[in-house]
């Protein structure tokens, strides 16, 4: 499962995230990643950015806690599946459990800023059971990423605070499975040369 969830996720180290349209534009045409992460936008403007996902065999990964109109509930849920969007992200563990009942991959976002939030996040991943965890900031230390991966099993991606490349060695080199960055300058790595 482990590997289907990486390879549905990202095929290298970064997985972009798209701030905005023209973001979005670059991260499909531009880039090997098999997803994009979306960061904006509302549900007037799904239909269109879904329809250009597919349009480059893209998928999209919906940052549903910066996403505007959908419910936060089981019907907002079921109609981003009718939509064909397959994967989000969110820090809530109630939209986690219904994501995961209509068959949807979920990243449950979690953010680490002392041993309490890391005691508190790995009882939250063990109540919701998600297919990932997105650890903020990252740059967490190698010790805390074993920690989660040992007591979850899950991949661990890494995000905020993610300037550099050498940013993104270290967090790798921390058994991080993949980075997600809005800096366009760290896709590099898996842009398409045109």
């Amino acid at each position: 499962m482990k590997v289907d969830i990486l390879e549905y996720l990202a095929n290298g180290p970064v997985i972009p995230a798209a701030r905005s349209m023209e973001d979005f534009k670059v991260a499909l045409a531009h880039t090997l990643s098999p997803s994009v992460i979306l960061l904006f936008g509302d549900i007037n403007m799904l239909p269109i950015l879904v329809s250009q996902a597919n349009d480059y065999q893209k998928r999209i990964i919906l940052h549903l806690d910066l996403f505007n109109g959908i419910g936060k509930d089981k019907a907002g849920i079921k109609f981003l599946v009718r939509l064909g969007i397959h994967a989000i992200i969110t820090t809530k563990a109630h939209l986690c459990r219904f994501a995961r009942d209509e068959g949807m991959i979920v990243v449950q976002r979690l953010f680490l800023m002392d041993s309490d939030s890391l005691r508190t996040g790995l009882n939250l991943v063990r109540n919701s059971k998600p297919d990932a965890i997105e650890i903020l900031p990252g740059s967490v230390s190698a010790s805390v990423v074993e920690e989660l991966s040992r007591e979850t099993g899950i991949p661990i991606l890494a995000g905020g605070l993610i300037r550099t490349k050498v940013d993104v060695n270290h967090a790798i080199e921390s058994g991080i499975s993949a980075v997600s960055t809005s800096r366009r300058d760290l896709w590099d790595d898996i842009l398409v040369v045109v």
